[in-house]
């Protein structure tokens, strides 16, 4: 197994949810359970000035990172991945 995770950048709480729960409908199989975390971004105190992301697990490499920035695009987002 490899240690692969992919880190889905939005730029609000609601893209994030809402690509979280895509990710179960789009894709078939046991995967592991997306994580949302707030991002603040560097020297910003204001909440509105804050990225989400949606960090997903991949040991097995079933997402397809075509797919999974594709999903991030329609939602004013990009795909990172580790």
């Amino acid at each position: 197994m490899t240690d692969v995770r992919h880190i889905l950048v939005l730029p609000d709480r609601d893209a994030a949810e809402e690509v979280a729960e895509e990710l179960t409908q789009r894709f078939d199989g046991p995967h592991e359970e997306p994580q949302l975390v707030r991002d603040a971004l560097a020297g910003e105190d204001d909440a509105e000035d804050a990225q989400w992301l949606v960090v997903l697990e991949d040991p097995r490499t079933r997402y397809d990172r075509e797919q999974l920035d594709a999903l991030a695009a329609e939602h004013d987002g990009w795909l990172e991945w580790e």
